[in-house]
């Protein structure tokens, strides 16, 4: 089973992109952030046209995530909204039950500029994720939370770590927050495959980043405990990156062994 995330940055604007990704890696599962539209907006019928189905949370602005499935299977549970602030407008998490699997796709804030009452709001929000994260393994099925945390957790995953100490996605507190859901039990599906390896799945469309590949590692697959002995692979698609009118992101997916 396959397993992906991707920060579209705009769904309509690059569906030919999300298409033809779709179609070359085939996931089971893929999660999408920053899809840009509003809900009456979403291409639902052209991802049916290719055998998806969708469940979304959309939003105009610079939010918006959806749930996308292959026919086959269904959804179950579908909750819209991270829990814990009734006010929180943003559309950034939207989670459901899929084949006996607990899916949360999530779509951190990015805190810029910092300080501010944006980096404020990251942090709280950060603050409801650990506390969803603690509820989720308490539940028996098994839990995937995956996305754009916009953090990057260590140096390595940094080409130049100096490069960001400015930005709110290399700031000690989201990394110190990333690092306390890990320390849940929760399982780094990159880093447990690749411990060593410089992995990224973000660079800018500035300064011909992605041909010196001057990225970043902030789009991470998070497994429950356990799930990481059905883990076969945890690789990102950086040859998306290059295709044109694409993201600044790349896809990023795992495979899991059939129970």
């Amino acid at each position: 089973m396959k397993i992906a995330t991707y920060n579209v940055n705009g769904i309509n604007g690059r569906l030919p992109v999300l298409l033809r990704w779709l179609q070359e890696r085939k996931p089971d599962i893929a999660c999408l952030q920053e899809i840009k539209c509003p809900n009456e907006k979403f291409p639902e019928l052209a991802l049916l046209d290719i055998g998806y189905k969708a469940v979304w949370h959309g939003q105009k602005s610079w939010n918006g995530v959806a749930i996308l499935i292959k026919k086959k299977y269904e959804f179950e549970d579908v909750i819209r909204g991270l829990p814990g602030n009734p006010l929180d407008d943003h559309s950034r998490y939207i989670q459901s039950k899929i084949n006996g699997i607990i899916i949360g796709c999530i779509y951190l804030p990015n805190g810029n500029p910092a300080p501010g009452p944006k980096f404020d709001y990251k942090m709280a929000w950060f603050k409801r994720l650990n506390t969803l994260a603690k509820k989720l393994l308490k539940l028996k099925s098994p839990v995937i939370l995956l996305g754009d945390y916009n953090v990057v957790p260590t140096d390595l995953d940094a080409y130049k770590p100096e490069r960001w100490v400015n930005d709110a996605v290399f700031f000690p507190e989201p990394k110190a927050a990333y690092k306390s859901i890990l320390k849940q039990g929760w399982i780094d599906s990159i880093r447990y495959l690749h411990p060593d390896k410089k992995i990224f799945t973000y660079w800018d469309y500035f300064r011909n980043a992605f041909n010196r590949d001057a990225g970043i590692r902030m789009d991470h697959i998070l497994l429950s405990p356990g799930m990481e002995k059905l883990l076969k692979k945890a690789e990102v698609d950086r040859h998306v990156r290059g295709w044109e009118k694409t993201s600044d992101h790349a896809p990023v997916w795992i495979e899991l062994k059939d129970k």
